[in-house]
C-alpha cells in the first residue's frame, strides 16, 4: 500500500514547493495596498491643506505686516507735518471747556438687580465714561455707592477701571459727598420739568436696570431724602413710537450734548437711537392733523384736539431702566 501511495504524495508536495518558489520573497514582505492604513477623512484632508497653505504664506504675511507698519508710520509723519502746531490732538484738547456741573450715577440699587442687569449697567457706565472723556464740555463725573455685585463684575471683567481718569468713584452714598441743596434727582415721576441746567448743581441719575419692576422707586427715594427732583423735558420736544425708556448712558449723553448746544431738541435727536422712532412733537401734530382731516368728521375730533390727546406725557421714563444697552 505504501509503495502505491508515495508517488501521489511526492507529486503533490513537489507542486506546492514549486508554487512557493515562484513567489518573490520581497513581494511577500511588501504590505498590500490599503492594508493597515487608516483612510483620511475629507475634513482632515481639508485641514491639512489649509495648514500647508498657512505655512507656505508665512513669509508673505510677515512682509505685509512690515509694509503696513511702514505705511502707518509714514501717515503719522505726514499728519504731523500738515499740522501747524505739530500735534492735532493738542489743538483739539485746547477747545475743551470743562463744565462745573456734577453728574452722578447712583449705584445704590445693587440688591434690586440680578447679575444680567448688573452687567448691563456696567456697560452703560463704560459708555458714559468714554463719552465724557471725548466731550467738548465734560462734566464732573461721580459714581457713588460703588460696591457689591457691580464692583465685583468690574473687577472681574474690566480691571482697567481703577485707572480711569476724570471720574470720582466712591463707595459712599451721594448724600454723604454733596450738599443736599445742590442735589437734583432726575426721575420720570417728578412733576418738575427741567428747562435749563444749573451748572452749580449735581444731577443724579438712578443706576437701576430693572425693566420697570420698581417704577417710581427713584422718585420715592428722592422724596424720602428731601432733595430736589426733576425730569428731562422729553415730552416737550419728542414723540416716540416705542417705549419711552432711556438707558443711563442716554440720559448722560443728552446732558453732555445739551451743555454743548444749549438746545434740548437737538440734544434729544442727536442721542436717541433710531429704533425709538423719535419725531419732533410739531411734526407728530401735523401728521395727526392730516390723518384726522382725511378721516372726515366721523371721528368727532378735529386735528388739533387729536394732536393734543396723542401728545406724550412730559415726563421721560426712568433713565436707568433700559433693557437694551449700546
Amino acid at each position: 500500500m505504501s509503495s502505491e501511495m508515495l508517488p501521489d504524495f511526492n507529486e503533490t508536495s513537489g507542486a506546492e514547493r514549486k508554487q512557493d518558489l515562484s513567489e518573490d520573497p520581497e513581494e511577500k514582505q511588501k504590505p498590500r495596498v490599503n492594508e493597515g492604513i487608516e483612510p483620511v477623512s475629507k475634513r482632515r484632508m481639508k485641514k491639512l491643506r489649509k495648514q500647508r497653505q498657512w505655512e507656505e504664506q508665512r513669509e508673505l504675511r510677515k512682509q505685509k505686516r512690515k509694509e503696513k507698519r511702514k505705511r502707518k508710520k509714514l501717515e503719522r509723519q505726514c499728519q504731523l507735518e500738515s499740522n501747524s502746531d505739530g500735534n492735532d490732538r493738542k489743538r483739539v484738547r485746547r477747545q475743551v471747556v470743562h463744565s462745573t456741573l456734577r453728574l452722578v450715577i447712583d449705584c445704590s440699587f445693587d440688591d434690586l438687580m440680578v447679575l444680567k442687569d448688573i452687567k448691563k449697567l456696567h456697560k452703560q457706565i463704560q459708555r458714559c465714561y468714554a463719552e465724557n472723556r471725548r466731550a467738548l464740555c465734560p462734566v464732573q463725573f461721580y459714581l457713588t455707592s460703588h460696591g457689591g455685585q457691580l464692583k465685583k463684575n468690574m473687577d472681574d471683567n474690566d480691571k482697567g477701571w481703577v485707572n480711569w481718569k476724570d471720574i470720582h468713584i466712591k463707595p459712599e452714598h451721594y448724600s454723604e459727598l454733596i450738599k443736599k441743596e445742590d442735589l437734583v434727582y432726575l426721575t420720570s415721576d417728578s412733576p418738575n420739568v427741567l428747562q435749563e441746567l444749573d451748572e452749580s448743581k449735581a444731577y443724579v441719575i438712578g443706576g437701576l436696570v430693572d425693566h420697570n419692576h420698581h417704577k417710581g422707586f427713584t422718585y420715592k427715594q428722592a422724596s424720602d431724602y428731601g432733595i430736589d427732583h426733576a425730569q428731562l423735558p422729553l415730552g416737550n420736544f419728542v414723540k416716540m413710537n416705542s417705549r419711552k425708556v432711556l438707558a443711563v448712558n442716554h440720559v448722560f449723553e443728552i446732558i453732555l450734548e445739551y451743555l454743548q448746544t444749549r438746545d434740548w431738541q437737538e440734544a434729544f435727536f442727536t442721542i436717541l437711537p433710531q429704533r425709538k422712532g423719535a419725531v419732533p412733537t410739531d411734526k407728530a401734530c401735523d401728521s395727526s392733523s392730516q390723518d384726522q382731516q382725511a378721516a372726515g368728521a366721523e371721528g368727532g375730533l378735529d386735528g388739533e384736539a387729536e394732536c393734543s390727546r396723542n401728545e406724550p406725557d412730559s415726563a421721560y421714563p426712568e433713565g436707568a431702566q433700559e433693557e437694551e444697552t449700546h
